[in-house]
C-alpha cells in the first residue's frame, strides 16, 4: 500500500500547482512527497466511505485553515456526487475555491484526490449522506456546468455576509445552491436565502474586532467586511456561513444525517 501511494503521489506532482493556486495564495514553494502522500491516502480512505454508504450525493468538507480560535473545526465545503454507474463509477467533487488570494474565485469539478492535495491543516475530512429528496434534487444539478453557475458570484470575500449578495464564499455558493436544488423558486441568491433563513438555518458569529478587520481588508483583497450591516460589523460581529453551522443545520432541517469524521 504505501509503495502504491508513493507511485500516486508522484504521478500527482503535475496536478499539484494547478490545485494549490485555486484555492491558496499563489505559493512558489514546491509541494512535498509526504504530504501528497497523506492527501492520497486521505482521499482513498474517504472514497471507500463514501462506496460504503450508498449515497450518490454528500456534502464533503475539509479542514484547510485552522480555525479553532472562531471555535470552528472545519473549513472549506464542497458536494462529492457519484459520477458513472456499477463497479467503475468514482466520486467528483464540485466546489467553490478563490484564486490565488484575489478578490475573485470559480468553481472546479475535482476528484477526491485533488480536493486533499492542497496542504489542508489537518488530514481530516466530514461528510454528510443527505436526505434521498436532497440527493435526487442535487445530482443532476451538479452534473450540469450551466447549473451549478445559476447563483455563482464570482466577487469573493472570505467572510461575506450570509444574507448579502455583494460578494459570496465558498461555502455561500454551497449552501445556496442546495436551496436552488431543493426549491425551484429560489431561482435568485436573495430567494435562495429566503428559503435558507424560512428553513431555520443560522450562520455562524465570528468575533473579529476593528483594528482584525482594518488590518485584513488592508492587506488581503479576499477578505471585505463591507457588506456587513453596519449595527453587526462596528459591535464586532461578524456573520458568515461556516462548514460547521451547516454540518449542524443539514440534521435539524431534515436535509441530512449526522456528520460522519474520517481520519
Amino acid at each position: 500500500m504505501r509503495r502504491r501511494l508513493r507511485a500516486l503521489a508522484a504521478a500527482a506532482l503535475a496536478t499539484v500547482a494547478l490545485a494549490a493556486h485555486a484555492g491558496r495564495p499563489c505559493e512558489d514553494t514546491p509541494a512535498r512527497v509526504a504530504d501528497i502522500e497523506r492527501g492520497m491516502a486521505l482521499a482513498t480512505t474517504t472514497a471507500a466511505r463514501l462506496d460504503a454508504s450508498g449515497a450518490q450525493v454528500v456534502v464533503l468538507a475539509r479542514a484547510g485553515q485552522d480555525l479553532s480560535r472562531y471555535g470552528l473545526a472545519w473549513s472549506h465545503f464542497g458536494f462529492a456526487y457519484r459520477e458513472g454507474d456499477g463497479p467503475k463509477s468514482y466520486w467528483r467533487v464540485v466546489h467553490k475555491l478563490n484564486q490565488c488570494g484575489t478578490d475573485r474565485a470559480a468553481l472546479y469539478r475535482q476528484g477526491l484526490a485533488e480536493f486533499f492535495l492542497d496542504r489542508p491543516h489537518r488530514y481530516e475530512a466530514v461528510y454528510v449522506e443527505l436526505s434521498p429528496e436532497a440527493q435526487n434534487a442535487l445530482l443532476p444539478l451538479l452534473r450540469d456546468n450551466a447549473r451549478i453557475d445559476d447563483l455563482h458570484e464570482p466577487r469573493y470575500s472570505m467572510v461575506a455576509y450570509a444574507w448579502a449578495t455583494r460578494y459570496q464564499q465558498s461555502n455561500q455558493w454551497a449552501l445556496e445552491t442546495l436551496a436552488a436544488a431543493m426549491e425551484p423558486g429560489a431561482n435568485s441568491r436573495q430567494r435562495a436565502q429566503a428559503w435558507l433563513q424560512f428553513k431555520g438555518y443560522e450562520p455562524s458569529t465570528l468575533r473579529v474586532d476593528a483594528l482584525t478587520r482594518l488590518g485584513g481588508r488592508m492587506t488581503r483583497a479576499n477578505i471585505a467586511f463591507d457588506d456587513h450591516p453596519n449595527a453587526k460589523r462596528f459591535s464586532d460581529r461578524i456573520e458568515t456561513v461556516t462548514v460547521d453551522s451547516v454540518l449542524a443545520w443539514l440534521p435539524r432541517a431534515g436535509l441530512g444525517e449526522a456528520p460522519v469524521r474520517i481520519r
